[in-house]
């Protein structure tokens, strides 16, 4: 496979060292200035989750030194704790942006690392949003290439694609020429795991942070020159072959002339995105029909192998498992109207009466359904029947309606920590990134 000699990986390496960031479309700067608007404040609203704590108690025993600011805490770590901690932490309540062709979510696998690279390297706020979308839009390619067969293997794309996507963010940020690019694709494809089994428990949001550590790591090493596989994605029991890929290259020709971030899907609900359609679709009807609480009789829902997959859990013991669980996330909403971090705790799980509506509510597959896809069919007294379908992935507002939405969020989010005065003015700053000539006051302000 590949162009002539050169294969995929090789490929993807002169991609990363041969962009320059003037090639990027301005429009791409201010999409990837909303997503980390967005991704700062999932990580401030996720900052106390038990996961973090856990995180931060290993740091300190580990020790190392102070190059990067954790958020929230006024502490330093490592670069290498402060990816994890922080990627971790943004991934902690499940309420940030998702990607359908990356095949999860990207921006906490990205955004740590660079975030902290940036702060101990002093790099320019244009250098910090060109990597993110360098590595974003790799991470786009290789998701591409291996196809929807490696996610429903039981591989979390998040972290498998996720790997490769921070080290190709690094190994751009930090200079590497080539072959030292496509070194640190194999160094983090080597690396790169994450089931789907663990979903529902801290491994998941685990994930995200040690994607984005791992992905650091790899660029750093390839740097040094530490090698690799010149073919570790697309060569024999290699990335595609061994994790269920397709292995399909056609996506790398896109590259430079696509930049997929305006299609980053931010949460409005703090649940798996597979639980968004169903959500979207159900309040729709009652929004539309009227229909009263009592007056519901059944409610069933429809939605696609990958969906169900992700949200599977028909039942949830635990807040962290109500996220996972369509049933639990449309009878808490019709029964409390919350769907954002107030609604996803180990007390709102047990309400008795959302359990009993949870038994009204049955979940099937629909082999037509693509992506995110979701029917819902409410059925009422008298044997009346409304539906709604949605696909909250093909839904994406525009930009100026996106920054709009993503800020009402992340004032809702980050008001209640840092007060309303210090949240305007990170937005504000984080809005006009790219004036910055140094990340690294900003980062400490975090």
């Amino acid at each position: 496979m590949g162009d002539g000699n050169t294969g995929l990986t090789a490929r993807l390496g002169s991609f990363i060292a041969g962009t320059d960031a003037k090639e990027i479309p301005d429009e791409a700067f201010e999409h990837a200035k909303v997503a980390f608007l967005d991704w700062v404040a999932v990580t401030v609203a996720g900052k106390d989750d038990p996961l973090v704590l856990k995180l931060i108690e290993y740091a300190n025993a580990m020790g190392g030194n102070e190059q990067a600011t954790i958020l929230g805490y006024g502490v330093k770590k490592s670069v290498s704790q402060a990816a994890l901690i922080n990627g971790s932490a943004s991934h902690a309540l499940d309420y940030d942006d998702t990607l359908e062709a990356f095949l999860g979510h990207p921006s906490v696998t990205l955004f740590p690392s660079l975030l902290a690279l940036s702060e101990w390297k002093e790099k320019a706020g244009g250098d910090f949003l060109a990597a993110y979308l360098i590595g974003l839009q790799v991470g786009i390619t290789i998701a591409q290439c291996a196809g929807m067969e490696h996610y429903m293997a039981g591989w979390h794309g998040t972290s498998t694609i996720g790997h490769l996507a921070s080290a190709a963010g690094c190994a751009w940020l930090l200079g590497l020429d080539a072959q030292q690019s496509a070194y640190a694709l194999g160094v983090g494809a080597t690396q790169a795991s994450g089931l789907k089994r663990v979903f529902g428990t801290m491994c998941k949001p685990f994930h995200a942070g040690r994607s984005s550590q791992a992905g650091l790591m790899s660029a750093l090493l390839a740097e040094q020159g530490f090698t690799s596989a010149e073919d570790a994605l697309e060569g024999p029991q290699g990335f595609f072959e061994v994790l269920r890929g397709s292995g399909n290259d056609e996506p790398v020709n896109r590259l430079g002339n696509e930049w997929g971030v305006g299609d980053l899907s931010q949460k409005y609900h703090a649940s798996c995105h597979a639980t968004h359609s169903p959500l979207e679709a159900t309040l729709a009807i009652v929004e539309k029909e009227k229909v009263p609480l009592e007056e519901i009789e059944a409610i069933r829902v429809q939605s696609s192998q990958l969906a169900l997959s992700a949200a599977s859990k028909t039942e949830a013991a635990t807040g962290l498992e109500g996220k996972f669980s369509i049933p639990y996330c449309v009878a808490n909403a019709l029964i409390t109207g919350q769907t954002g971090t107030q609604a996803f705790t180990d007390e709102k799980v047990r309400d008795p009466a959302v359990n009993e509506l949870m038994k009204k509510i049955k979940v099937a597959q629909d082999p037509e359904m693509k992506t995110l896809e979701s029917r819902v069919e409410m059925e009422t007294r008298g044997g009346k029947i409304h539906s709604a379908l949605v696909d909250v992935l093909k839904e994406v507002p525009p930009l100026e309606i996106k920054r709009e939405k993503v800020k009402s969020k992340y004032l809702d989010l980050c008001e209640p920590v840092m007060g309303a005065d210090k949240s305007g003015a990170l937005a504000d700053q984080i809005l006009g990134l790219e004036k910055l000539k140094s990340v690294r006051p900003f980062a400490e302000s975090l």
